[in-house]
């Protein structure tokens, strides 16, 4: 019996020693969650200009995106998958991926850093180096430790399309952008689609779809419909509606809202019964409705960090481009972000509202007195930008208000 707790002690000891070895006492990386507007703003022109329904099979394209946007999408992914940050950094002819993962201990907190890095070279993009804390790891082994990961995570499919796509990758320090020489394969784009749609999924897309178009069907077109009066019923859960339902439910209303046909991501939607075309509203408005809806899906989908970023740039996008930056759809954004954030992680709130009647009031705070219509200079004038003082005090006044709503507490 002693030579077994004898044993046991030493395997701890190791096992403690190990840990010690390839952590450390600090992050590598030190950031918070946020994803930063203009990020959003070059997803979206990088989109734009290599729309990949538009692609031939096996047309080569040379692509520059930017360091900034990988960066912030290695933290995103970090974040969403690890629970920790990630970074991108780049040198002469190499970038280097860093990730941190805090591993909490009884009398202490270690870090789990981790760096890769990769050259500049013809075809598939490969580990040239790797560390884990100050221990190197040999770049091969490195290389199965992620097709493991990869694999493991579901992603092994894609993973080997997009690395075989890549021809040339060119790191540009000078122009803070990654160049990027691939030829496009339309599986890249089929496989896409079955990632954001899970097949398992399809039933509860078609049962929501149906179910919306029914709820809306005894109106007439273009009648002013409360927002409340369809989204407590497409949320409530009952024998033939899960709670996971409810986050597929929410995008398909986003959908709706946002005038975008289900069948983009979901060819087979376009046999499914279309919802009739109403003025959904709330607090009145139908840019309440629009702002509050899409930022809850995207929060229950993708996390609060890319609602809160996308729905940020829209303003600003508007300021420049649009009716100008509203104070007011950013307090509908935020609140719908509150919203989907709860619809994931405590549910059993968002069941206790759906037991009674449903108001405005349960979902978004007053919006009198928030600036409106803001022109870019006008705003630029007012508040100086998304990085300022006085800018972030008017977010915390919005906040302040979202925290009124018994909710949001």
């Amino acid at each position: 019996m002693r030579g077994l707790l004898v044993f046991l002690l030493v395997l701890a000891g190791g096992a403690f020693a190990l840990l010690l070895l390839v952590t450390d006492g600090r992050p590598l990386v030190e950031r918070g969650e946020a994803i930063s507007p203009d990020a959003v703003a070059q997803a979206r022109r990088l989109l734009l200009t290599n729309d990949p329904r538009r692609m031939r099979p096996g047309e080569q394209r040379r692509v520059a995106v930017p360091a900034t946007l990988i960066d912030d999408a290695t933290n995103y992914l970090a974040s969403r998958v690890l629970h920790g940050r990630g970074a991108l950094v780049m040198g002469e002819d190499m970038a280097e991926i860093r990730l941190t993962r805090r591993i909490p201990l009884p009398i202490m907190d270690r870090f789990l850093n981790l760096r890769a890095v990769v050259n500049e070279a013809a075809g598939e993009p490969r580990i040239a180096a790797a560390a884990l804390g100050s221990t190197a790891i040999p770049a091969r082994l490195a290389e199965f430790a992620l097709a493991a990961a990869v694999r493991a995570f579901g992603y092994e499919r894609e993973w080997t399309l997009a690395r075989g796509a890549v021809r040339q990758l060119t790191f540009e320090p000078g122009r803070h952008a990654v160049i990027i020489d691939f030829v496009w394969a339309p599986e890249l784009l089929d496989r896409a689609r079955s990632l954001a749609v899970a097949p398992a999924d399809l039933p509860r897309f078609q049962q929501a779809q149906t179910a919306l178009a029914a709820l809306l069907d005894h109106h007439r077109p273009g009648a002013v419909v409360p927002l409340t009066s369809v989204l407590a019923p497409m949320l409530a859960v009952n024998d033939r509606q899960p709670p996971e339902q409810r986050r597929v439910a929410l995008l398909v209303l986003a959908f709706h809202l946002a005038g975008k046909n289900l069948a983009n991501i979901i060819p087979d939607a376009s046999r499914w019964p279309r919802a009739r075309p109403v003025t959904l509203t709330l607090a009145n408005r139908e840019d309440s409705a629009q702002h509050f809806v899409i930022s809850a899906a995207l929060a229950a989908w993708a996390g609060e960090p890319a609602a809160d970023a996308i729905g940020l740039y829209k303003e600003l996008d508007d300021a420049r481009y649009g009716s100008g930056f509203s104070f007011a759809d950013l307090a509908a954004d935020r609140a719908g972000t509150r919203f989907g954030e709860l619809l994931t992680r405590q549910p059993e709130r968002i069941d206790a509202l759906m037991q009674r009647a449903l108001g405005d009031a349960d979902l978004l705070p007053p919006l009198a007195e928030l600036p409106e219509y803001l022109s870019e200079r006008e705003f630029r004038k007012r508040f100086g930008g998304p990085g300022s003082s006085t800018f972030q005090k008017a977010v915390e006044e919005i906040d302040r208000r979202i925290a009124t709503v018994p909710l949001y507490r």
